[in-house]
């Protein structure tokens, strides 16, 4: 099984999201929903952090857990978390500039 398809544990799953607590949200989704943009502004933010906020405007009228798990499909990421307007991505890069703990 390839690491883009393997499901986090639980222990990766709360280690992912106590990294996530702090951040800012690097994407916005607004009234556009899933825009071109969008993907692309989240593939870039992957790319670069692996692990990124998303934050759902009050333009956008799709249900946020869609939404997470639409972009999620879109970039190849997995959803960590959804809890309010916000939710957080992790994909794993080639650098794995963070180590997750073993399964």
């Amino acid at each position: 099984m390839s690491e883009a398809t393997k499901q986090l544990t639980g222990k990766q799953n709360r280690f992912l999201r106590g990294l996530g607590h702090g951040l800012k949200p690097f994407v916005m989704v607004g009234k556009q929903h899933l825009s071109e943009d969008v993907v692309k502004a989240t593939n870039e933010a992957l790319e670069t952090h692996e692990l990124i906020k998303v934050k759902i405007q009050e333009g956008c009228l799709e249900d946020r857990k869609v939404v997470a798990a639409e972009l999620a499909a879109e970039t190849g990421a997995k959803v960590v978390q959804v809890i309010g307007k916000n939710f957080l991505l992790y994909r794993q890069n080639e650098d794995k500039t963070i180590n997750l703990p073993k399964a």
